[in-house]
């Protein structure tokens, strides 16, 4: 861990300064001095190799080794930074604010950007006024305020905020005002941090470079990782630096742990509530089925079942809050039925005329409202009880879903395509055009990718904002069922959905191959749902009959990883 040494430990970080200390320490630098000049006597060192030698040696510093920088400095001829810049810091460490400024000549001409000086003049001057501040020196950092900040003609709005801190009564009311640490080692170590971006790292490298570098490279290996599937400290102390950072695919739900047998004719859709601790399943044979998922051992139990749905279950919607859900049927269906989840008893069965089909769902973020449609025209925004609050004339609705902002809903229409209309303002736009019926969508949770399962072309993902297809899944075979897939895992990086040749196929965001092939069901798979808290964890329903529980490998020998290969057949592109 990288600890700043104390100001006053601050050795002379220029080249060739001897480190005070023992008699071995200067009978090293005897040696090293030998060793060095046979060094540079054999090669001179590349840019990049003098780079590295700093980076180390700043990283050393940073943990107190100061001796150690002093030698690898001298031995390697580099030198950490300019000694215009080791005055300079020393300077601000230790609070000498004047020759800090006089520093600032000295370091103009070896700058980028000569304008920055003034920049970093205003910086110092604030570290100074707040610091005459808190010391109870009002006159003094009225004088810095008046006399040096001022006429600088820089951040005028600052200069304003900065001279309310004058009304401040005492020292803690100052550091919570003005969001600062107070004078020290950590306030000054941040003022440094903010002084340095102005100056080229050939004259003093960016603070704590190393750790940066180190952190970069394990973030870049984590997103190249397929199967990257846990949220991960982003602390370096978590991750190993001596391998690269691989994921096992056995972490990923890719084996059967559950199969749910209950439902007695083709199961339609599955949705895991919004907290991860249940899943609904609709079915043809007119049952909702409520099941808990055990914290602890992941299993899942039948909770509760909610009958009479004449129709059969195609799409279910679970409330904001998890209180309710909405279960709708298929095409010839004009009922919609809002159950309390808690009590499992009908709070309403919505229906406005039998000629109305309401084969989908959304909830409006504020849980008070929802949204229904379906093919034959009909598109209604409705409270709690049923009751009319708008409707929308003509729209032939296929999928619904709201938007965070709470007045815009987008439907996929007869058209091949998905608009966005506002309940609000009446209006509606067009925001993705497809050339194949739209089978059925859904969103991010950020609200900025879209979902498409498409007729005869399979999974789309499309980019609301910018309205770009941004790429097509491979290997799922998709006709005019309609299918659901979905995001998951942790962050959002996978897609998931079920296929017509009875297979749930995993695909990493970025990548069109999938990474898995799951096996088990024989028949269509209707709909996949990801957890949103367990991103181990997945189900997806089948004309089979079952709901199937995917989860990680169980611990495997040897012999058993054939098995698991078969069972999960890999497609690691």
């Amino acid at each position: 861990r990288s600890v700043a040494a104390p100001a006053e430990e601050t050795p002379s970080l220029g080249g060739g300064g001897t480190a005070s200390g023992t008699s071995s320490a200067s009978s090293a630098s005897a040696s090293s001095s030998e060793v060095g000049y046979t060094m540079k006597k054999k090669k001179r060192l590349s840019q990049s190799e003098e780079d590295v030698i700093r980076l180390i040696g700043q990283h050393l510093h940073g943990l107190g080794l100061n001796q150690t920088v002093d030698l690898l400095m001298q031995e390697s001829g580099c030198r950490l930074e300019h000694p215009a810049a080791t005055k300079f810091r020393n300077h601000v460490m230790d609070g000498e604010w004047d020759k800090a400024e006089n520093d600032l000549n000295e370091l103009k001409a070896l700058m980028l950007s000569p304008n920055a000086i003034v920049r970093m003049k205003f910086l110092l001057l604030q570290q100074k006024y707040l610091e005459y501040l808190e010391d109870g020196k009002v006159l003094d950092a009225l004088q810095v305020l008046r006399g040096e900040l001022t006429p600088l003609k820089y951040n005028t709005d600052r200069i304003h905020v900065l001279s309310g801190y004058l009304m401040c009564s005492h020292a803690e009311d100052l550091r919570a005002k003005a969001e600062w640490e107070g004078k020290g080692t950590t306030s000054r170590c941040k003022l440094l941090d903010k002084l340095q971006t102005y100056l080229p790292p050939t004259v003093m490298l960016p603070p704590r470079r190393l750790q940066t570098l180190l952190r970069q490279a394990v973030e870049l290996q984590r997103d190249r990782c397929l199967y990257h599937n846990t949220k991960l400290d982003s602390s370096l102390d978590s991750v190993s630096l001596l391998l690269d950072h691989v994921c096992s695919r056995k972490q990923f739900p890719c084996s059967t742990q559950q199969i749910l047998t209950e439902h007695c004719n083709e199961v339609w859709f599955c949705k895991f509530s919004n907290d991860g601790t249940k899943l609904a399943t609709g079915s043809k044979d007119t049952t909702v089925i409520i099941w808990q998922v055990d914290p602890d051992t992941h299993q899942l139990k039948l909770l509760k079942t909610l009958e009479g749905h004449a129709y059969g279950v195609s799409y279910l919607a679970w409330s904001p809050d998890d209180t309710y859900l909405i279960a709708c049927g298929p095409d010839d269906c004009s009922e919609l039925w809002l159950w309390n989840v808690q009590t499992g008893e009908l709070r309403t069965k919505m229906s406005q005329s039998h000629e109305d089909s309401l084969t989908s769902v959304a909830w409006n973020p504020d849980g008070k409202r929802f949204v229904t449609g379906g093919q034959r025209g009909q598109f209604y925004q409705c409270d709690l009880d049923g009751n009319l609050l708008d409707s929308w004339e003509g729209v032939r609705v296929q999928c619904l879903w709201c938007l965070s902002d709470g007045r815009t809903v987008l439907a996929s229409d007869t058209h091949q395509r998905i608009r966005g209309y506002n309940f609000e303002d009446l209006t509606d736009r067009n925001i993705v055009q497809e050339d194949h019926p739209i089978m059925s969508f859904t969103v991010s949770k950020n609200g900025r990718l879209a979902l498409l399962n498409v007729a005869t072309q399979g999974v789309h993902l499309w980019d609301l904002q910018d309205r770009v297809l941004v790429r097509k899944y491979q290997g799922v075979t998709q006709g005019f069922y309609t299918i659901h897939s979905c995001f998951g895992g942790h962050n959002e990086d996978f897609i998931a959905s079920g296929s017509e040749d009875h297979k749930v196929y995993i695909w990493h965001k970025r990548s069109e191959l999938p990474i898995a092939e799951l096996s088990g069901h024989t028949r269509t798979v209707n709909c996949v749902s990801w957890n949103p808290v367990l991103p181990g964890l997945m189900a997806s329903a089948s004309d089979d009959g079952t709901v199937r529980v995917w989860g990680p490998a169980p611990f495997l020998d040897t012999q058993g990883l054939e098995a698991f290969n078969e069972n999960c057949s890999n497609m690691d592109s």
